[in-house]
């Protein structure tokens, strides 16, 4: 394996395995080839990154999406939207009602947060750099402090979504040369690996890149993520903020419309591809303005009517552990039109395809189940839309595992679902009993220089506890149903050392962002090879 570092000797390495095993007088087989290029050596010669190694950092956090990204700060995400030149959105966290700024923002720096937590979540979906987890700056009204030194908005940051470093001032960053030895490395990794590689992707733009890097589908598909645009979001909250059926039924109706034609541009760019739709799976409160600055305004008297009752919705559906509270299938049960409408919005995009002469291939995911009873109830609210509906075509229904229990039960989970796809950054938070939020930043890196832990369970996958419960319950959802398609959707889908461990355990597909997805393919070719050896 090459012992290349910078992303010119990278790049000359892939060239000089692909000569070696090509032509009648190839030196070297094509496997010797894959064997040559290191996973995660990818990684320099996709992302940008900062040629001037020699610089003053003023802290470190997380990175957790690589790239590099020079901007202007900001601290808010109306901020972001505003500038006319590129910004780095400075956050403590972000959360759903920030998206519309994240869009904007050429890069992302958290004070909270890990691999897991939403930043960088939707950063690597994007293939935008972020820095999470910066504990050691403090968010002003007009300013950050870090370690004591005093930033305006509007002055300069770089930051670097590999290292975590975070540097004062407008750093160059290195170009992204294509290197066309680079496709003929990975089409020889698809010849060898037997693990399909899907993508993470809610988006027509996202599901393109994912095309374009070479997924064979969709693993997961982010509903929610559909809502968190400046059209969508008060929609949603006007169904969250409904005191009658009827204003709930009206408010669910225009975000069917709303779902329908991202589904349509969706299932139109996958072009028959398997696609995977998660249906809504965080808790109510992520769509609604943060708490404490409303309940802040409320004090100055600046909330108008809407954002009174705002503030008592957001009081109503807050809970103290959120990501183990209303969410997933609890949230279908307790609001049975979401699924429903999710469903037909979902139904209606496939007959467009049918009727423009498409073959979609689309199956629906029930996220948080940990019951037999629970999860039939729901498949059969589906089912009964399905029913009800004119699209002819057959659509698959299964369930991520991810708690321990699901992992345990997956047996009777395995009656009532026609596919598992574990999810394994909840399983890992629930197994671990980390908060995947929090743990990162403030324990991890005593932990890990402790050695306490001997890799980061966020990004690497738990080669004891967690892989076990993704064995079992693989093993056990197999002996109800011996067909039981099985997948990955968390990040460690694209974690090269992780991708082998699954690989290893009967999984049939990782998924993971689309921006990882070359990472993936070459990580799923030396599984098979070293499996095989």
């Amino acid at each position: 394996m090459t012992s290349a570092n910078t992303p010119t000797e990278i790049a000359a390495a892939i060239t000089d395995a692909v000569e070696q095993a090509s032509g009648p007088n190839a030196s070297i087989s094509k496997e010797e080839a894959l064997l040559q290029i290191a996973p995660h050596q990818l990684e320099a010669v996709l992302h940008e990154g900062f040629g001037n190694t020699d610089h003053d950092v003023l802290t470190n956090g997380l990175g957790v999406s690589p790239g590099a990204a020079v901007g202007r700060i900001v601290l808010t995400a109306d901020e972001a939207m505003m500038a006319t030149d590129d910004v780095i959105l400075v956050r403590e966290e972000t959360s759903p009602a920030d998206v519309h700024g994240m869009q904007i923002a050429v890069g992302i720096l958290t004070t909270r947060g890990g691999l897991a937590s939403h930043a960088a979540v939707v950063a690597r979906g994007w293939g935008k750099p972020a820095v999470c987890g910066a504990e050691n700056i403090e968010i002003g009204t007009d300013h950050i402090l870090i370690n004591g030194e005093r930033i305006d908005v509007g002055e300069t940051l770089s930051i670097d979504g590999a290292s975590g470093e975070v540097i004062r001032g407008s750093l160059q960053t290195t170009k992204v040369d294509p290197i066309p030895a680079l496709a003929t490395l990975l089409t020889w990794a698809d010849e060898v690996r037997g693990l399909a590689i899907r993508a993470n992707a809610d988006t027509a733009t996202e599901a393109k890149v994912a095309r374009d890097n070479g997924a064979e589908g969709i693993g997961l598909c982010r509903t929610e993520h559909m809502f968190l645009d400046e059209q969508r979001l008060p929609v949603i909250r006007k169904m969250i903020l409904a005191e009658t059926p009827e204003q709930e039924a009206e408010a669910l109706n225009d975000l069917r419309d709303s779902q329908y034609n991202d589904f349509v541009e969706l299932l139109e760019q996958m072009e028959g591809l398997p696609v995977t739709v998660r249906l809504l799976d965080p808790p109510l409160h992520e769509f609604l303005p943060n708490i404490d600055e409303l309940i802040e305004a409320a004090a100055r008297n600046e909330l108008d009517e809407q954002g009174t009752a705002l503030l008592g919705a957001a009081q109503k559906w807050r809970e103290r552990n959120p990501m183990i509270g209303t969410r997933g299938v609890r949230l279908a049960w307790l609001k049975p039109g979401l699924y429903e409408m999710q469903t037909r919005a979902l139904l209606d995009a496939i007959s467009n395809r049918i009727a423009a002469g498409d073959e979609p291939s689309v199956e629906i995911m029930i996220p948080l189940t940990v019951s037999g009873k629970e999860l039939s109830g729901i498949r059969h609210q589906i089912e009964a839309v399905i029913q009800d509906h004119e699209a002819t075509t057959s659509i698959k229904i299964g369930t991520m595992i991810e708690t321990p229990r699901a992992a345990l039960v997956a047996n009777e989970l395995a009656e009532h679902s026609d596919f598992f796809s574990f999810g394994t950054n909840d399983l890992t938070q629930l197994t671990f009993g980390f908060s995947r939020d929090d743990i990162e930043s403030r324990i991890m890196g005593l932990y890990l220089d402790q050695e306490l832990l001997d890799a980061n369970p966020f990004q690497t996958i738990d080669s004891e506890a967690v892989i076990e419960l993704v064995r079992i319950g693989i093993e056990r959802g197999r002996n109800t149903k011996a067909d039981l398609a099985v997948g990955v959707c968390g990040e460690h889908g694209g974690d090269p050392t992780s991708i082998k461990l699954l690989a290893a355990i009967g999984v049939d597909y990782v998924s993971c962002s689309p921006p990882r997805i070359p990472i993936a393919r070459l990580a799923a070719a030396h599984a098979a090879i070293t499996d095989h050896s």
